[in-house]
């Protein structure tokens, strides 16, 4: 799931990148709106997350933009919190609103309540449970492991997508992680065997990615 971030503050813009990375979304980053609309542009954005104040063109014509052309999510960050700046930012067509300071933990909560629509996932006949974090296939408990259930969470959000095993590790093991590329491998063939072995594809020299057809 691929989200926008854009700010001009170096530094939350690179914090805010890891908790969202965290949480299994392809994040584009733009530290003002003009480069923010271009990324747009160029990608399939399915979240925004912008800061209204920002050089070239503010978050909230950003929004406007983004409105114009799509029905792409867009969170509003922002230090003004009088209710008719709030008003304001609904009517440019802002789906959330989130003043400074915030906790971020909060802010990626809200963006993906945004983003899910349902705390479940479904990919054919497997369905994660985001609550219950668990792995379901034609109704049936898999009894997938925790570290299986984040490896399954980060491969359905970006299904029929390539993710690298440098991915998986940060999602599921953490940035600081330093074991090698043979723990994820482990992993791998062990929820293959529990949801199919199909399912998710090994591309050579690149990483793993769960089919939205699998040949079974």
């Amino acid at each position: 799931m691929n989200l926008l971030l854009a700010a001009d503050e170096p530094m939350m813009l690179q914090n805010l990148n890891r908790y969202f990375s965290k949480e299994g979304y392809c994040v584009l980053t733009a530290g003002d709106g003009e480069q923010a609309l271009e990324l747009f542009y160029e990608h399939q954005i399915d979240i925004a997350v912008l800061d209204w104040r920002m050089p070239k063109i503010s978050g909230v014509e950003v929004c406007k933009e983004i409105k114009k052309v799509s029905r792409t999510k867009v969170l509003l960050l922002t230090a003004k919190g009088e209710p008719e700046d709030e008003r304001y930012a609904l009517k440019a067509g802002a789906d959330e609103y989130v003043r400074k300071p915030f906790d971020p933990k909060v802010l990626i909560a809200r963006a993906c309540k945004l983003t899910s629509g349902s705390s479940q996932l479904h990919a054919g006949d497997l369905m994660v449970d985001m609550e219950a974090q668990k792995i379901f296939r034609n109704g049936e408990d898999l009894q997938a492991t925790s570290k299986e259930f984040q490896l399954m969470k980060y491969l359905i959000q970006n299904k029929g997508q390539i993710v690298t095993r440098k991915m998986l590790q940060d999602q599921v093991w953490g940035f600081d992680y330093m074991g090698d590329d043979r723990t994820v491998d482990t992993h791998i063939r062990r929820l293959r065997e529990k949801i199919g072995e199909s399912r998710i594809k090994t591309y050579r020299g690149l990483g793993y990615c769960l089919e939205d057809h699998p040949d079974e």
